[in-house]
């Protein structure tokens, strides 16, 4: 609608000087419409530091060095059509310093027909320093909780989540939109979450500190339902009269579960030495039953006695192997290592596993490379071989698919830090991969401990994976075990390669190791659940240049993927808590941005995952991967883009 015209109000000379006059402590000044000043008040003097004399007859916006926050014109025409204009505008003081001024505009018209601005203004610097510094201390704050690595909720003092960091939407799965205005106890378990309004109303009314304090450990709960440990630290302060309180939350996910790793290397330490030193003692009993029993049979005639006698013999053969197995968890067994070639071990080892499996099981081996050399004790590696197979059978009753590969990795420092037993360097690796029921964790957890098993009684001793562990640990090298139910297992042996190997192939693996790795800007969106392997990951990744984003299951990854529209690469675990598995999320994914690359990584042994095309374009990487492996797919399948 256009505006209505509006005549300025006339006034005469004598009506002007004395409304100066009236309103001469005010900050009025009164100039033509071109801007010569022929009114200036005394508080103006007082607020702009000219005197009357030195003001009257200037230019008032040349003397004032007036700023505008729309062009003049428009001003003007304001005050032509209203009969007035009022705004915010920044004014030049007589010392040099400027002043935010609002100012209103108010035309005038005399009798003579000049039209004259009576201009009232009012000093607003200190309001804007006043606003600019809550601007300030807010953008402060706000990037303290977009950058402070531990989650950091603040709440009021009745329990509703007043901030949320981002460090706290990764954690625990909301977006702050989403918490923000609930109750913090959301984010809490029973019985932590019934209790928890009484803990602030306790500490309301008596001042008791139950809540506030540093270091307490209690758990969480995830958007998805999952319960994990975390160490809160509360403080407090007062906004308003009103009470608030800050926590700083830090995930033990990872520490609990190194912490875990360590206390378990310990125990079987110690049950090491002490099933070794039993069975070295026992062994020498053993070895006193059945001389004498060898001596009494060439003493005896055939019969009913030499019979029992040779029963007893076979049970004290069966007792050797048993100590034998014991000695060698608790790596006592006596080993002669020599050079060998793995590659040329497992290969010519195959023939007996393809007897002994039977053939309902399908067995493949791969090598991926060469120089396989190692210094080990052949025989003792072809039993512990034996071992994984016969256990791979034993998951396997209707048949399937047992894959040996041996290939040749280097184990970062990053892997290092993830498990306390391990040592970095360059290893030989046999991995061995069935597509059995897998193993649960509990199971899993135990599975090297001597005299667990899973099998029927009579069905097992519980020693082959101890024995393994105990040769493989006294061998200088590293045993891992990976599963997931209804998938399978794998066991893999890393022994050191020979360090008397080609110098000149040593050299070109160590130069391919330390040669710059490829990066970029790209942005790449990491999906995993452990933890510590999803932080190792992100930092991989960012250092070589790469932006990342990071969720650890799959719909949180597809709701990131709406929000980022530029994400050029997935980067996913295969099996996921949260219902959604790796592939399942990928072809979410190219549902929603079929141009997406995908990655995919297992701890899972399956090298005909990324032949068999579970998502087109895809690619896939063994866990545990270096640095280069990493940085080399990701460079090569954004580029193929």
């Amino acid at each position: 609608m256009p505006h209505r015209l509006i005549s300025p109000r006339t006034a005469s000379p004598q009506e002007l000087d004395a409304l100066v006059h009236v309103l001469d402590g005010a900050d009025i000044i009164v100039h033509r419409l071109e801007g010569t000043i022929t009114h200036w008040s005394i508080g103006s003097e007082n607020m702009y530091g000219w005197s009357r004399e030195e003001a009257v007859g200037e230019p008032v916006y040349t003397l004032l060095d007036t700023r505008f926050p729309e062009p003049m014109d428009t001003i003007h025409a304001h005050l032509t059509t209203r009969g007035f204009w009022q705004g915010e505008v920044v004014h030049r003081h007589k010392n040099g310093r400027d002043m935010y001024v609002a100012t209103r505009c108010v035309l005038v018209n005399l009798p003579n027909g000049d039209p004259v601005v009576i201009e009232a203004n009012s000093d607003v610097s200190a309001l804007r320093k006043a606003e600019e510094a809550v601007r300030t201390r807010e953008a402060h704050l706000s990037s303290i909780l977009y950058t402070v690595p531990d989650a950091m909720i603040v709440i009021d003092q009745g329990g509703n989540v007043m901030s949320f960091s981002k460090a706290a939407e990764a954690l625990f799965g909301f977006t702050s939109d989403e918490i923000c205005g609930q109750n913090v106890k959301k984010l809490m378990p029973e019985p932590y979450r019934a209790a928890h309004d009484g803990y602030i109303d306790h500490y309301m009314q008596t001042g008791e500190k139950r809540i506030i304090g540093y270091g307490r450990v209690v758990t969480g709960q995830r958007a998805d339902g999952t319960q994990f440990p975390i160490e809160l630290h509360v403080g407090e302060a007062t906004a308003n009269g009103e009470r608030i309180f800050t926590g700083f939350v830090r995930d033990l996910t990872s520490r609990f579960k190194i912490e875990e790793d360590l206390r378990q290397a310990q125990k079987m330490e110690a049950v090491g030495q002490l099933t070794g030193g039993l069975a070295h003692d026992f062994n020498n009993l053993l070895t006193v039953i059945s001389g004498n029993l060898e001596m009494i049979e060439d003493k005896l005639p055939a019969g009913p006695l030499r019979d029992m006698l040779r029963e007893a013999q076979d049970a004290a053969a069966d007792g050797a192997k048993l100590t034998g197995q014991l000695l060698a968890f608790g790596r006592r067994q006596p080993l002669n290592p020599k050079q060998a070639d793995l590659g040329q071990l497992v290969t010519g080892f195959s023939d007996l596993l393809r007897r002994t499996l039977g053939e309902n099981i399908k067995l493949s081996t791969v090598l991926s490379g060469s120089d396989f050399n190692v210094l080990v004790d052949s025989s003792q590696l072809q039993n512990a071989i034996l071992n994984i197979a016969l256990n791979a059978r034993d998951a396997m009753p209707k048949g399937g698919t047992l894959t040996t590969e041996v290939s040749r990795v280097r184990l970062d420092a990053d892997y290092a830090k993830m498990y306390p037993d391990v040592r970095s360097g360059n290893f030989v690796l046999v991995s061995m991969s069935d597509t059995g029921d897998g193993m649960t964790e509990e199971v899993k957890k135990h599975a090297i401990e001597p005299f667990f098993t899973t099998k029927e009684v009579g069905s097992g001793t519980g020693l082959g994976l101890s024995m393994v562990y105990g040769f493989v640990k006294q061998s200088g090298g590293h045993l891992q075990i990976y599963s997931e139910v209804g998938r399978g297992s794998t066991i893999r042996i890393y022994l050191p390669t020979l360090s008397s190997a080609s110098a000149r192939d040593e050299a070109a693996f160590g130069e391919k190791v330390e040669a710059a790795l490829p990066g970029g800007d790209e942005r790449i969106l990491v999906v995993e659940d452990d933890s510590r392997v999803r932080r190792v990951a992100v930092a991989r990744l960012a250092g070589m240049g790469y932006s990342v984003i990071e969720a650890d299951n799959g719909r949180r990854a597809l709701e990131l993927l709406k929000d980022q529209a530029d994400v050029a690469l997935l980067f996913t675990d295969i099996v996921m808590p949260g219902g959604m598995t790796g592939d399942e999320l990928a072809r979410a994914a190219r549902v929603e941005r079929p141009d997406i690359a995908v990655l995919f990584t297992s701890g899972y042994s399956e090298p005909a995952l990324a032949a068999n095309e579970v998502i087109a374009g895809a690619q896939w990487l063994r866990k545990p991967y270096t640095a280069r492996d990493l940085a080399l797919k990701v460079r090569e399948l954004i580029d193929a883009r």
